[in-house]
């Protein structure tokens, strides 16, 4: 005989599920208003946000560090695979305009995400975490797809990540006015120079 210990209530089923789509919202909340250009939002900007109240939002989120880990775990499969995916074939030359253009994908998608990690991360141990994790991805990814660069002297491989990064994207886009376009121009001439003996 099944004992009703061994069952989940209907009760019970539905409070899991409201507690789930809760703890969604909050997340999801916070993806908005990072992407709206908020990016030191607090808890109860997130909570009004996502439709509940603040005490739901600390039952489900300690702090904002828990909160940061859990967007970054939402996300991270997504932009690690903008980097991944594309044509990895070519010449030379054709690979650095790939390694551009992924950059570029990933840039263009979550470069306020990357602002606010950049803003709080002296405050928050996830984001400083989090923003290694993406440099050293970043740099491995790079000598994946251009294997030529490991054999150049190191103060040259420092400019090529220092070309390749955000900083340099936003600076372009944001700072100086560049579109798009003449971004991915401008970052794959440099690293072209430098690259291409």
């Amino acid at each position: 005989m099944t004992t009703s210990n061994s069952k989940i209530s209907p009760e019970s089923d539905g409070r899991r599920q409201r507690t789930e789509r809760s703890r969604t919202a909050i997340i999801e909340a916070s993806l908005s208003l990072l992407e709206e250009g908020i990016l030191v939002p607090t808890a109860q900007q997130i909570s009004d946000r996502a439709g509940v109240g603040i005490r739901t939002f600390f039952r489900h989120f300690e702090d904002m560090n828990t909160l940061f880990e859990a967007v970054d775990d939402s996300i991270r499969s997504h932009y690690e695979m903008l980097i991944l995916t594309g044509d990895r074939n070519g010449t030379l030359e054709e690979r650095i305009d790939h390694a551009v253009d992924r950059h570029a994908a990933v840039y263009e998608q979550i470069a306020n995400i990357i602002l606010s990690a950049a803003a709080q991360r002296w405050r928050y141990d996830v984001l400083r975490k989090n923003y290694a994790r993406s440099q050293r991805g970043l740099r491995k990814d790079l000598d994946n797809l251009l294997p030529e660069i490991k054999d150049l002297p190191q103060s040259t491989r420092e400019a090529i990540d220092a070309i390749a990064s955000f900083e340099m994207w936003n600076r372009l886009r944001e700072h100086q006015g560049q579109s798009k376009r003449s971004t991915i121009s401008i970052v794959s001439s440099l690293l072209k120079t430098l690259i291409i003996q």
